[in-house]
């Protein structure tokens, strides 16, 4: 449970107990003295009116945020919450800047204080952009791709994503690449500030076509990969109820490639769409280089 989650049930659990206390036991006489200052004064402000309907004082105050509180907690909890993640892992399909939604509800209904599923409903799909607990500090959320089910074999190899799909009999056939298509160069600054070419490619992934970069003039890693007892390198056996994730921008993404798997209930949700989004401004801009710009194009759903 992250800490702005346990701060929500705690001012949940404080403000009803306090709305509770007020509807129970100073209600009641507030309405009737509310009734017989307008008996006696027919034309009292709106505001002496909203002064005598409301609780008084600072527990009164307090527990009039109940509602508004309990708004927040349920949506954030059960329906949507939103993200920033500062990370370039996800480029093209993601920017730094960019806010996004993430749906509480496509996997199931978690309990907000356990993490554990309440209620299932569909499992995650190959393709899928999820946000999830990082495994080696569930402190910390990360995003990335579904690329591997429960089941599947992955192998990467040569830039190329082959998988072999679960099944349940003898022959579970062989592995196949993941089809991907050229579209053009992109531009990349490195840590150093200088242009680093990568090539954006199409890349199918289920039912979902989305875009990936890969430089190839960065060396597979192998030696960093995670090794997974009885496969060899860069091969992965995807266990139940975990899923293989990785970036779009494949040569800069700490992912399932290098530590392992992601369970099914450390994912948060699933990425719907972008509903703000933020860059730098243009050296030749009027504006102070100090405040954002608006990328309303960005706005919307994702691949």
């Amino acid at each position: 449970m992250s800490g702005l989650t346990l701060i929500l049930v705690v001012a949940t659990i404080v403000t009803g107990i306090l709305y509770a206390y007020d509807f129970m036991f100073k209600r009641k006489t507030r309405l009737a003295n509310y009734k017989a200052a307008i008996a006696a004064a027919p034309n009292l402000s709106s505001k002496e009116v909203k002064k005598l309907k409301e609780p008084s004082g600072f527990l009164g105050q307090l527990g009039s945020l109940f509602p508004i509180i309990l708004f927040v907690f349920v949506f954030r909890s059960f329906i949507i919450e939103p993200f920033k993640i500062p990370s370039g892992s996800m480029m093209p399909t993601l920017l730094d800047g960019d806010y996004i939604a993430v749906t509480k509800w496509n996997y199931g209904i978690k309990n907000p204080l356990t993490g554990n599923y309440i209620i299932e409903t569909e499992e995650p799909k190959r393709g899928d952009v999820i946000v999830f607990k990082y495994p080696e500090d569930p402190s910390v959320d990360f995003i990335k791709r579904i690329v591997g089910l429960p089941g599947d074999e992955v192998y990467y190899y040569n830039k190329t994503i082959y998988i072999k799909k679960a099944c349940n009999g003898n022959d579970c056939g062989s592995f196949e690449p993941v089809a991907k298509e050229l579209v053009g160069e992109y531009a990349l600054e490195d840590a150093f500030g200088l242009n680093s070419k990568s090539f954006e490619y199409k890349e199918q992934l289920g039912e979902v076509a989305h875009n990936i970069l890969i430089n190839p003039n960065i060396a597979e890693p192998y030696a960093y990969y995670y090794k997974q007892e009885g496969l060899g390198v860069a091969t992965w056996k995807v266990p139940k109820d975990h899923y293989f994730v990785m970036g779009d921008n494949r040569d800069n993404s700490r992912d399932s490639r290098f530590w392992g798997f992601v369970s099914k209930d450390a994912i948060v949700g699933k990425t719907i769409g972008i509903w703000m989004s933020l860059g730098d401004r243009a050296k030749d801009d009027s504006l102070p280089a100090w405040l954002p710009t608006f990328r309303f194009e960005r706005l919307g759903g994702i691949d």
